[in-house]
């Protein structure tokens, strides 16, 4: 199991699905169905922009915290189309999704760009859920702890050990998002307890043993059990399951 000092943390990212209205029947229906599990898992959910503002007033209260799915890096500015790290933590977030695998492949976010965020997170007092992962072909080329080592020194440069100690890192394998494929638990755990080793190497293992490492892929109530089961799996971010309530309060349990 997971140390227990990391409080398991299961994050929905939501992508670009659910109107407001939508997105406010799941976010109430999700917080029935969770509401049970209390203290024992974290939980967030990342709904779209448009939705952040009604569904932070549906869960006002409740054992849910508000995701973002991405930020710029500058607090203000001729930025057109972009949202700000405080602009998000007026609106009610906690978390921000930094360098997801959509955000590298479609819009060109970088390790740089993904470094720059997450200072303008931590600058705004939210916690970054910084995204790593390697594509179908790196994995089978066998460069899948070369390519997370790559991401991570990249975009964790430049913060201190206590800043670390802050993010949560999310491995996502390319190949296994949306594809209905996903990493075996023993897969996840190889690279988790990599990117540990990696977390221990430059910022010491006081601040590494404190950081979560979720898994993202095609994680399913089946596969969830197993997949949290492993010592260095500290959670799950979730894509589709997460856009049905039963689904991702199935995984919730799991990891409780």
């Amino acid at each position: 199991m997971s140390n227990p000092q990391r409080r398991p943390f299961i994050a929905g990212n939501w992508k670009m699905n659910k109107t407001v209205g939508e997105a406010l029947s799941l976010a109430r229906e999700l917080r029935g169905l969770v509401s049970m599990v209390r203290d024992r898992v974290e939980m967030a959910v990342a709904p779209p922009f448009t939705a952040l503002h009604s569904v932070a007033r549906a869960l006002e209260g409740s054992n849910i915290a508000l995701a973002a799915q991405s930020c710029h890096w500058e607090a203000f500015g001729a930025f057109t189309g972009e949202v700000s790290a405080p602009m998000l933590k007026e609106v009610g977030c906690s978390y921000v999704i930094i360098g997801h695998s959509e955000r590298r492949q479609y819009f060109g976010e970088t390790d740089e760009t993904v470094n720059r965020r997450c200072q303008a997170v931590l600058k705004a007092g939210l916690v970054p859920i910084v995204c790593v992962g390697e594509t179908l072909a790196e994995r089978e080329a066998g460069r899948t702890l070369e390519v997370v080592s790559r991401q991570l020194k990249g975009g964790l440069a430049g913060f201190s050990p206590a800043e670390l100690a802050r993010f949560v890192v999310a491995y996502e394998p390319v190949w296994a998002i949306g594809t209905g494929r996903n990493a075996t638990a023993d897969q996840a755990q190889e690279v988790h307890a990599h990117i540990r080793e990696q977390l221990v190497a430059a910022f010491g293992r006081e601040a590494a043993e404190q950081v979560r490492i979720q898994y993202g892929g095609s994680v399913k109530p089946d596969n969830a059990g197993s997949l949290l089961s492993k010592p260095d799996v500290d959670g799950a971010l979730v894509g589709g399951a997460s856009l049905k309530a039963s689904d991702f309060a199935a995984i919730v349990k799991a990891a409780g």
